[in-house]
């Protein structure tokens, strides 16, 4: 399940970015990809709708929320936290 998830953020991430897929890897960030503040919340708002799950609203802020957006590895790792407490 984790590589669906990893597989599918980076699908969204890359949309965002106006990149294709094979130019996001797990260790890029949002800022090696280009991606600015409203870029962040439009993936944001794509990662929920996909997976069905709600990202705290502090998730742009790591002291404040366990949702690391430092990477596209970690967003896949809170994203894939998120889906597994629905279960």
């Amino acid at each position: 399940m984790s590589d669906t998830i990893e597989a599918k953020v980076i699908e969204i991430i890359a949309e965002q970015a106006v990149l294709e897929v094979s130019d996001v890897t797990p260790t890029s960030t949002l800022e090696d990809l280009g991606i600015d503040s409203l870029g962040l919340v439009e993936s944001i708002f794509a990662i929920e709708e996909a997976f069905d799950i709600q990202v705290p609203f502090n998730a742009n802020d790591p002291s404040e929320s366990d949702f690391d957006i430092s990477s596209v590895a970690s967003i896949t790792k809170a994203v894939s936290a998120l889906v597994s407490e629905q279960k």
